[in-house]
């Protein structure tokens, strides 16, 4: 066994296998893998082991075609089978809103080029003559879906990367990682001990074992699964092709051919988790005690669609572990705060991603970031406050819904709330419906009278969300901007630091802000912040509360000089965001600061007292109208909160939740973290390339410049939809629609909104080979809708109301 290797992958199943090979692949050779067992010990080897290409999330769906490819070309190049079987799948939608799913999947599949298509039940029928499409509204078809063996893939992986100089070692257990001063790792094992850059944590059921050896606290929880395989069906062995399977997701449960007979599994409501303490070592190719009721109701729904599966007898059933995260995505990349360890667990659907999760990750490793941007998966959605109950709530949520769509801002509310301002019942009192941000409850509309609900279409919320927009335009707004995250930057070394980091230059002159990118290894945005300097030495930095762990491997990159120090002020400082056209006059009652244009520019900052409270007050607003962000301390929130309202009821002031606030800087047209900005896009393509100096170095300043001395592969522009009395005219777009003009695929809408003050359903999207004026397809709800290409932002274009 080596004693040194480039990297150490802990896990030898599907996805340990698939990582190992991609690492060799992209050309790195000095890599191990141990398993503590044989490969595919833990949850690979009982896998259903289905595959599909499509998914809500479009790099997702990237990524799954990617694997479904790959597995054919695996066979290929190692000559071991990796048993694929890929008939086709038949995806079934009872209800509207599965249905707008589907017809939103198949236009993402035309426009990325994937095979996903309407079928009619006649020709259904002729490809699974076993259904009863009784009830169905809609019937897609993918010719590629699927299953493979599990054990012939990993082995197909393992033979891959063994050819390629890949070392594996089977019944080899991690006893110890152990990090070294240097920031390289000792992996300790009976058989010896290795030196590596990186520890690669892909140990599946084990992943919470492995992760405890580094220090590393992982939200993870199994639970059983059950599928069941019936015996040889008559009118199957009669036939000389195989069946495709059958996603009917509305009747929570999956069925395929095995054999000659049928796979059913489901995702009961009865949940059991399982190992809540850790996975027992000595567990490997184990099942537990067969408990069929327990999926009863999705078992007759099955039967009622396919009755052939009543008729047959069961021939075996497999009941086994799964292991989840708190919203069921992989938690994957290096943990933030341990230099050189790599995580990719808690995967469920991983015959599906397998293939292009292995690429990622060596991606990330070789090359220091994917080519996708992958938050969703991201280890780093998730910090400390996602405890044990939180996980436990939230896998026993998204297992017995497994199937339920994921609607577009859904909140749900397991596990929570988790971490509360200290106005949190004030807000409820007043009506405050909650979101979920990083943890924190954040108010998404205020409503006594109309609860949260999710779909694809307008809800009863829009109205309500709709006056607290209008009143805002109107009058003033107060917006909660806790969630925001808060960092202070002091020391002498403290603007050269942030000049090193951000790629614009930060403010020479007190008081002064700037918005700066945060650029990413391939030269795209991985992030955006507003920079204010406060002092000589003292800068403040105010980001996207989501990202902050994220964003903590980009400030880590870059050393702090002697004597200077970064904190995040996130946990300990609130904030809100008081904006509109009487945000002045109602600020001016409760300070003796004077807010008067000429006194206080946009874009400056000030520490004054707002009502007695110590804040910090900087002259900008996301809502694109004149606003001023009031940062205080924690414990005079309450103060601060109970002051603007009191004072703010003259000049018709009210609390105005997030949703309003994303309808507002759509009619503006602003960008948006993991929306508009994103790792994939160039500065040139999102508006930022004039915010990234080029007479300056700052972090992974190479191949910005290098990304904005080419053309923009695309732009971002802003739509305005057509107001149509048409089937999509209850609808506005998301995020994800695909937008064709004149038939042809040019872009994709990256958010969307009504502008409730412009009286326009308003869109933002990555487009080519368009321009201005020019007349489009935006695939609302899966259906074209005609949209234009605005030449400017529809709300104060000149930027009047926001500067004066």
């Amino acid at each position: 066994m080596r004693t040194n290797a480039q990297a150490v992958v802990i896990g030898g199943g599907v996805i340990g296998c698939s990582i190992l090979y991609h690492l060799v692949k992209l050309g790195w050779s000095d890599v191990v893998l141990l398993e503590r067992d044989e490969l595919t010990s833990g949850s690979t080897w009982h896998a259903a082991a289905n595959i599909h290409g499509l998914h809500d999330s479009t790099n997702i769906s990237r990524i799954q075609h990617y694997t479904m490819t790959l597995y054919n070309q695996l066979e290929a190049e190692t000559g071991q089978s990796c048993g694929v079987f890929q008939p086709g799948s038949l995806y079934l939608a009872q209800t509207e809103a599965r249905e707008h799913q589907l017809r939103l999947q198949a236009a993402k599949a035309n426009l990325y080029g994937m095979n996903f298509h309407e079928v009619s039940r006649a020709e259904a029928e002729v490809l699974h003559p076993l259904v009863n499409f009784d009830g169905i509204r809609c019937i897609m078809y993918e010719p590629d879906g699927g299953n493979v063996d599990p054990s012939g893939v990993t082995a197909a992986y393992a033979a891959g990367a063994r050819q390629k100089g890949a070392e594996i070692h089977r019944f080899t257990p991690v006893t110890a990682t152990d990090q070294q001063p240097d920031g390289t790792w000792i992996v300790r094992t009976p058989k010896g001990d290795i030196r590596t850059e990186w520890v690669i944590n892909a140990a599946g059921l084990w992943g919470r074992e492995v992760a405890a050896l580094a220090g590393i606290k992982l939200p993870l929880l199994p639970t059983e699964h059950q599928y069941f395989v019936t015996e040889t069906i008559a009118e199957i062995e009669a036939m000389d092709r195989r069946l495709p399977s059958v996603a009917d997701r509305d009747g929570e449960y999956y069925l395929r051919q095995e054999g000659k007979g049928l796979l059913v599994g489901a995702y009961e409501k009865d949940v059991r988790f399982w190992a809540e303490d850790g996975t027992p070592q000595g567990f490997g190719h184990e099942l537990f005690a067969d408990d069929l009721e327990r999926i009863e109701d999705n078992m007759m729904r099955a039967i009622d669609r396919v009755p052939a599966v009543g008729n047959a007898g069961i021939k075996r059933v497999i009941n086994g572990p799964m292991i989840w995260s708190p919203d069921s995505n992989v938690l994957l990349g290096p943990v933030p705060e341990k230099q050189g360890y790599f995580c990719c667990n808690g995967i469920i659907p991983g015959f599906s991603q397998s293939g292009g999760m292995g690429l990622m990750v060596a991606q990330w490793i070789i090359e220091g970031e994917m080519q996708y941007d992958m938050f969703a998966w991201d280890v780093a959605r998730f910090g400390d406050w996602a405890d044990a109950k939180f996980t436990k709530a939230r896998v026993g949520d998204q297992y017995a819904h497994r199937f339920k769509i994921h609607f577009p801002g859904e909140e749900r509310e397991a596990g929570r709330p988790v971490r509360t301002r200290p106005i949190y019942d004030t807000q409820k009192e007043k009506g405050g419906v909650f979101g979920l941000n990083y943890g924190w409850e954040h108010p998404l509309y205020f409503s006594k009278d109309v609860p949260d609900s999710a779909g694809f279409t307008r809800q009863p919320w829009w109205d309500v969300v709709g006056q607290e927009a209008r009143t805002l335009r109107d009058a003033v707004g107060i917006i909660d901007i806790s969630n925001f995250a808060k960092y202070r930057v002091i020391g002498p070394g403290a603007e050269e630091w942030l000049n090193a980091v951000f790629a614009n230059r930060m403010p020479r002159e007190v008081g002064r802000s700037c918005l700066t990118p945060l650029i990413g290894k391939r030269g795209g945005v991985a992030g955006d912040a507003t920079v204010t300097r406060l002092a000589d030495e003292e800068f403040w930095i105010v980001s996207s509360g989501m990202a902050e762990r994220y964003q903590k491997r980009f400030y880590d990159a870059v050393p702090l000089p002697a004597g200077t120090t970064f904190e995040s002020l996130t946990n300990t400082w609130c904030g809100f965001n008081v904006a509109g056209p009487q945000s002045r006059a109602m600020l001016q009652r409760l300070t003796n600061t004077s807010l008067d244009t000429a006194d206080w520019p946009f874009m400056r900052s000030k520490r004054i007292e707002i009502s007695g409270v110590e804040v910090m007050a900087l002259r900008v607003s996301f809502t694109g109208d004149l606003g001023w962000e009031l940062h205080c301390r924690a414990e005079d929130q309450q103060t601060l909160y109970t002051a603007l309202l009191e004072t703010g009821a003259e000049f018709g002031a009210v609390p105005v939740g997030s949703r309003a606030l994303m309808s507002l800087r759509m009619e503006k047209g602003y960008g948006s973290w993991g929306r508009e900005y994103s790792p994939e896009y160039w500065p040139q393509e999102c508006g930022l390339d004039r915010l990234c100096r080029s007479d300056k170095p700052y972090l992974n300043s190479d191949a910005a410049l290098a990304n904005m001395a080419k053309p923009a592969r695309e732009k971002m522009v802003l739509l305005e939809l057509d107001a149509e009395d048409t089937e999509t005219s209850n609808a506005d777009a998301t995020g994800g629609e695909p937008i064709f003009k004149d038939g042809v695929g040019i872009g994709r809408v990256s958010s969307g909104a009504y502008g409730y003050h412009v009286g326009k359903s308003l869109a933002i999207a990555f487009v080519k080979n368009a321009s201005e004026g020019d007349r489009v397809d935006i695939m609302v709800l899966g259906r074209p809708h005609r949209a234009t290409i605005l030449s400017q932002p529809p709300f104060d274009p000149s930027g009047t109301r926001l500067r004066t």
